[in-house]
């Protein structure tokens, strides 16, 4: 059985608030941002294992955005990988958690 892709609306909504943030500061920057967001995406989704899992919440995991302060935050499940957050590095970690409770 292959994985499928889920997007929360949490994350979308995480992810077009920064598009729109840097698009304002420079035309452009905006579709540079989701640029960015799908790559990283795309890397996770493709090996999900691979990146970061929380100590605290092995089950979650992280992958840093290039170019971009952000984290993309996703959690593996046998049959999807589930992206409920995207991130500002400067926002604490745990601002996520009770989106993670909400997966569970």
């Amino acid at each position: 059985m292959s994985r499928r892709l889920i997007i929360r609306p949490e994350a979308e909504a995480d992810i077009i608030k920064a598009a729109v943030w840097y698009e304002a500061r420079e035309p452009g920057l905006g579709l540079g941002f989701t640029s960015e967001i799908h790559a990283a995406i795309e890397r996770a989704f493709q090996t999900p294992l691979l990146y970061l899992h929380l100590r605290e919440t092995p089950h979650v995991r992280r992958i840093l955005v290039r170019r971009f302060p952000y984290r993309a935050f996703y959690i593996v499940r046998v049959d999807a990988i589930v992206l409920f957050a995207v991130l500002h590095a400067a926002q604490h970690e745990r601002h996520w958690e009770q989106r993670m409770k909400e997966l569970q």
